[in-house]
């Protein structure tokens, strides 16, 4: 469904502005995005469905493109953009992981990303290491059941070292909040930033209680936690993933969770989950290793909503249109 809403052509950044197409969007997003349009002087159209070769010509008219990051942006899409005009494709997102971006430079087309409050993941974060260490899951299972007995007993961060892969905006505000636990924190990143005791991976792994990665998907970090070095991490320790799910090698994952030498681990995202999460799966078959997560008591599954507040979701609205804002200003007058 595509609903057109054309309200003005002046852009805030003063340039004239055709407009933005803007794909994945439906309810409380896409009255957001015509609040923003609205406020910037921004023509927009709304595209409730996600960005595919179906209704590429939907953005016929627009320069540029705004896709949220559940949209599979493939070379054969690009290309469709491309015919059709398109010169711009602003994803509501931090990672472009989903977007082939050497195909998007063959044919002409300009990719941006966004940057939002790094608090929804942080937060998120520290909810998922406390949860797992403090074993939510099979608390609130017994709970359920009528069950009100004593389970196992938890640890606190303060007792714990926490290892963070990743200092960008996210991981330096994970580090942030670690400092208030009282704990150890250590970091690798290949391009140290923060206030932190950095040390080699491989380092990191051998003493962290609990390893959470917050480093971008590419072709370097792609299973960075594979079954290598998985077999380095302490004994015991457990695992958070609030960054992307190629980061760990799911299978190895699995192997080393079955065998008990992992604590637990606590996963917002996932290998595989396009087409599984957002969706209503009941009664599915979602796959054996998500199955097999899922039947472990010691592994927390959410549907990659770390980002997902009210703060979050309005900076990447806005930062979107600014992008496609600053690209038509430059491509005007630069």
């Amino acid at each position: 469904m595509v609903q057109s809403e054309p309200v003005g052509t002046l852009g805030r950044r003063g340039a004239v502005l055709a407009g933005v197409a803007v794909y994945g969007c439906g309810g409380d997003e896409a009255a957001l995005v015509r609040e923003v349009a609205s406020r910037l002087g921004v023509r927009v159209t709304v595209t409730e469905d996600a960005l595919c070769e179906g209704n590429v010509g939907a953005a016929g008219w627009a320069r540029c493109v705004s896709v949220g990051h559940k949209a599979s942006v493939s070379a054969a899409v690009l290309r469709g953009l491309a015919r059709v005009g398109v010169r711009y494709l602003s994803t509501r997102s931090v990672g472009v992981d989903h977007i082939d971006v050497a195909c998007a430079a063959q044919v002409g087309i300009s990719v941006g990303n966004v940057a939002y409050s790094p608090d929804s993941v942080a937060d998120y974060t520290l909810m998922l290491m406390l949860m797992a260490f403090r074993d939510v899951k099979a608390v609130l299972r017994r709970a359920e059941a009528g069950d009100f007995r004593l389970g196992a007993r938890g640890k606190e961060l303060r007792d714990l070292t926490v290892g963070v892969v990743g200092t960008g905006r996210i991981g330096s505000a994970v580090v942030e909040r670690l400092r208030a636990f009282g704990g150890r924190v250590v970091a690798f990143d290949s391009s140290p930033r923060a206030a932190v005791d950095y040390v080699p991976l491989d380092e990191l792994l051998r003493v962290s209680d609990i390893v959470t990665l917050h480093a971008p998907l590419t072709d370097e970090t792609w299973h960075l936690l594979d079954r290598r070095r998985l077999g380095l991490v302490k004994a015991g320790a457990f695992v958070v993933n609030t960054g992307r799910g190629a980061l760990i090698d799911t299978d190895a994952l699995v192997s080393a969770l079955e065998s008990g030498r992992l604590g637990g681990a606590a996963l917002d995202v996932l290998e595989g989950e396009e087409g599984v999460f957002y969706s209503d799966c009941r009664g599915k078959d979602l796959g054996s290793r998500l199955g097999r997560l899922q039947g472990l008591p010691n592994v927390l599954v959410t549907p990659h909503i770390a980002y997902y507040t009210d703060r979050a979701l309005r900076d990447t609205v806005e930062n979107s249109i600014l992008n496609c804002l600053d690209f038509e200003s430059g491509a005007l007058h630069g």
